[in-house]
């Protein structure tokens, strides 16, 4: 089992002294040739809790989802899955370890309908080795009912969904697959106001599963709605992370610019005055 380990600036809350997180990453670097696109970063995210990971373009979000999620291994690092020490080398191994991640284009097919998208790959057989539709068609209902998804028939086309009908069906997939962390990037991206709080809404029925949920977002007011603990990388960096109810969005924002350490910039980097 994993040490009890808590990065500086964590912003860890009280109520997760002492337990083992769901997933936890330690060290872990990545670089493409000559840019370093991460450095060092540990954090850790526990079961019932949804973080927040933002960050300006090129702070290395992506690069560190990609890493979680076996598609673009690190090449440093430790990964812990309910503490115990794992290699995370493909996008499979990952989703055996109960990590799944839900990514902008949502990978659903719009000709076919609720039911197939989310049993794409992974149909339940009859004895007879046929497709057994009626099985897959109560556990989709259950699901979305879990999840409080509405949606006008599970045997509607995909493409005829709304932005935010068709992100929940995509996060309930992961939910279908037994998920234990679930991954969502930029999930309320170029959505509406009412397709928004649907997905938020999602996000919250996640946490009261036991999820842990790790979230990109650069929209801070979706952040202050849904997250518990907001984690801050600048240039591949983790630089801090605050717990969401004592903090500010001029703080988030301040530690993504890099504006807190500007005096201290000035003084080592800036010229002097005459000379």
């Amino acid at each position: 089992m994993a040490d009890s380990y808590t990065p500086l600036g964590s912003g860890t809350s009280p109520s997760t002294a002492g337990k083992t997180p769901l997933l936890q990453l330690r060290g872990i670097t990545k670089a493409y040739g000559a840019v370093q696109a991460l450095s060092d970063v540990s954090l850790e995210v526990y079961a019932g809790e949804v973080i927040g990971l933002v960050g300006d373009n090129g702070a290395g979000k992506s690069t560190l989802i990609k890493a979680i999620a076996g598609v673009g291994p690190p090449d440093s690092g430790e990964f812990f899955v309910e503490g115990q020490a794992v290699k995370i080398t493909s996008p499979q191994i990952s989703t055996r370890l109960g990590i799944e991640t839900v990514y902008q284009d949502l990978a659903l097919c719009d000709n076919l309908d609720v039911v197939a998208n989310l049993f794409l790959g992974k149909e339940e057989r009859t004895p007879m080795r046929t497709i057994n539709e009626l099985t897959m068609e109560k556990r989709t209902l259950q699901v979305l009912k879990t999840l409080e998804v509405k949606i006008p028939s599970v045997r509607t086309l995909v493409a005829s969904l709304s932005g935010g009908q068709r992100q929940s069906i995509a996060v309930a997939k992961t939910v279908l697959r037994n998920a234990k962390v679930v991954l969502l990037d930029e999930p309320t991206a170029a959505l509406g106001v009412v397709q928004t709080r649907q997905v938020l809404n999602l996000i919250r029925r996640l946490r009261e599963q036991g999820l842990a949920v790790i979230v990109i977002s650069h929209n801070l007011a979706d952040v202050f709605e849904v997250v518990d603990r907001v984690i801050v990388l600048r240039l591949g960096k983790l630089v801090n992370a605050f717990d969401i109810k004592s903090t500010t969005s001029e703080q988030i924002v301040a530690a993504i610019t890099g504006a807190e350490f500007g005096s201290i910039m000035k003084d080592t980097n800036a010229p002097s005055e005459g000379i």
